[in-house]
């Protein structure tokens, strides 16, 4: 080794440290690439400063902030839990919840890239989260590695088994090599056996960190009323079957029907169009109601504000002694014309309010939950008629009207790329920029929507990965590994497959798979072997990195949502690592006998 292979082990090791210490996993390596960068200055060995960063212009970073974009459409008008309510449903236990979440992923992730499936069903398993209380963080991780796992069983479920074929047809010139549903006889019986392992052990290796939910008795509870709009598909299902029964953070408190008021309501009550639900909560519970398919504020003032829903978001408001409107109803004194804002719920000293909101008498102190333009916060925050006015996050309500156009759009991405007519960078930016101009999303929330930690994370992967392929380090810890083979072909598939999985661990996935093509196909030459289950244990080896966040692009997705810590991805990420590994060493040769007979 030379002593550039040198210098770059030990500040990997350092890199890996610190992320075991729970620093930030984005400036750390950020960090290190600035490591590899001053030591450039004093060898041209090393790649440029150029090939350092060339990572924030990679397809698979555009990709996935674009991605970013088009998921802010599905979430923003409804879309995504509209097509995936009904499949998660209401899970009665952990165990339940995440079988609900990999089934699915991993039945759509043979015929669709991983990292969008990922994308998109973040949002809706935070969604099941706060409607379950489940904690995210044992959720997220079984969600990116079932897409991984599901995503093995095709050549096109993954980038690593594209870049792997594109290798063998430019090498060999053989299309028949490699098909499209071969990896299946590896790829089911590992998805199946990961599926049950994390079911049954993601207990006690998941962790198990709560939302941060405020339920306490301290809480400051707001009483707002929802009313269930005509031709609702909520209408005709009971409380129970409608998914507002023990909703974390808030209850419905009673129904209002043509004039009646229903106080005790029942699990069993079956709901009907124009009920007003009165509902008693903690203000993010509050906000989510507003994104329930089927529900409005019944307060006919939100459709009378100048700005378009999409534009709105909610606000908190404290009212002052010397607001213009105390003592004076909400109605009377016409709030929304005033200020330009709907008042949506009202919070007043732990008091539940039993009036209507237009006939709520405003009082000193009083905090109101407003709809309004995010001007009014800027507008009123110096107001002497508010004390404090705060803007609250992802708040705004979405477009119910423009779901099935989202979801359209979405379908159109996925059958360009999935069919080939575009890459999945292309398809996902023409989408992106279909959820901008059909406004699904406006350039503000796709703004918002993109994750720097997560995209800087990739870039730097990518900058890393190819500092230890041009030092040296990569090939040598390869080639080495290898090397510890006597002419026993099954042996060398188990360290080609072991040294693959260690190196996905530390570079990119496909760098490791363009890495170790060559190295495997001459170890098959030498051995007079079959090169077929060589090569289909490098394309899971590649993809099957469970036991780092950097493992695998989707693990970085998930792991700021997730609250995830370096050490959980190591404890359940190991072992799963060695189960694959074992299915694969075990069925391949069986289906692909090493040596011909």
């Amino acid at each position: 080794m030379t002593w550039e292979s040198w210098f770059t082990l030990v500040v990997l090791l350092l890199m890996v440290a610190a992320l075991a210490k729970n620093f930030a996993t984005d400036m750390v390596m950020v960090g290190t690439l600035a490591a590899f960068m001053t030591a450039g200055l004093w060898s041209d060995k090393f790649p440029s400063g150029a090939k350092l960063v060339a990572g924030l212009g990679n397809d698979a970073l555009v990709t996935v902030a674009v991605l970013y974009v088009v998921v802010t459409g599905l979430s923003r008008t409804g879309a995504m839990q509209m097509l995936t309510k009904p499949l998660l449903g209401r899970p009665k236990s952990v165990s339940s919840a995440q079988l609900r979440v990999m089934v699915p992923c991993s039945i759509l992730s043979p015929f669709l890239n991983n990292t969008p499936i990922v994308a998109m069903f973040l949002p809706v398993v935070s969604d099941l989260c706060k409607r379950t209380g489940i904690a995210p963080s044992k959720l997220y991780i079984p969600l990116s590695f079932s897409t991984i796992l599901g995503g093995i069983c095709t050549l096109i479920g993954t980038s690593t088994n594209m870049v792997i074929a594109g290798l063998v047809v430019a090498e060999t010139g053989r299309h028949d090599l490699l098909r499209m549903f071969d990896l299946a006889w590896v790829g089911v019986p590992c998805t199946v056996i990961g599926i049950t392992f994390l079911v049954l052990t993601g207990r006690w290796l998941l962790p198990d960190r709560k939302s941060t939910l405020d339920v306490g008795a301290n809480a400051r509870e707001y009483t707002v009323s929802m009313e269930v709009e005509p031709g609702s598909p909520l209408a005709g299902k009971t409380i129970e079957a409608a998914g507002l029964r023990g909703l974390p953070g808030v209850y419905l408190a009673e129904i209002e029907r043509r004039g009646h008021v229903l106080p005790a309501v029942s699990s069993t009550d079956l709901l009907e169009a124009g009920d007003r639900l009165v509902f008693v909560g903690i203000v993010d519970s509050v906000v989510d109601l507003q994104k329930i398919r089927g529900l409005r504020p019944a307060t006919n003032q939100i459709f009378k504000l100048d700005a378009p829903r999409a534009e709105r978001c909610m606000i908190e408001a404290v009212v002052s002694g010397h607001c213009r409107l105390v003592g004076q109803s909400i109605r009377e004194g016409k709030f929304r014309s005033v200020y330009n804002a709907a008042v949506i719920a009202v919070a007043r000293a732990g008091h539940r309010l039993k009036q209507k909101i237009g006939d709520i008498v405003l009082r000193p102190g009083d905090t109101l939950l407003l709809e309004a333009h995010p001007e009014f916060a800027d507008q009123q925050k110096n107001s002497k008629d508010f004390f404090l006015v705060s803007k609250l996050s992802d708040s705004t309500p979405p477009g119910h009207e423009k779901a099935w156009l989202a979801a359209g759009i979405t379908v159109a991405m996925v059958v360009v790329a999935g069919f080939e007519w575009l890459s999945m960078m292309h398809a996902g930016l023409l989408a992106a920029m279909a959820m901008l101009l059909t406004g699904c999303c406006n350039t503000q929330a796709a703004r918002r929507s993109l994750d720097w930690e997560v995209l800087i994370t990739i870039a730097a992967a990518l900058g890393i990965g190819e500092t230890m392929r041009t030092t040296g380090l990569a090939a040598t810890i390869a080639n080495g590994a290898v090397g510890l083979v006597h002419g026993s072909p099954w042996l060398a598939l188990v360290v080609i497959y072991f040294t693959t999985m260690v190196l996905t661990e530390l570079l990119s996935n496909n760098a490791t798979a363009a890495l170790m093509y060559p190295i495997t196909m001459a170890t098959a030459q030498s051995l007079g072997a079959d090169p077929k289950p060589f090569l289909v244990a490098i394309m899971i080896a590649a993809s099957c990195g469970f036991a780092t966040p950097f493992g695998y692009q989707t693990h970085l997705m998930v792991y700021g949502p997730g609250g995830y810590k370096f050490s959980d991805f190591l404890r359940v990420g190991i072992a799963l690592d060695l189960l694959v590994m074992a299915v694969t060493i075990t069925v391949a040769p069986l289906v692909w006998p090493l040596i011909a007979s």
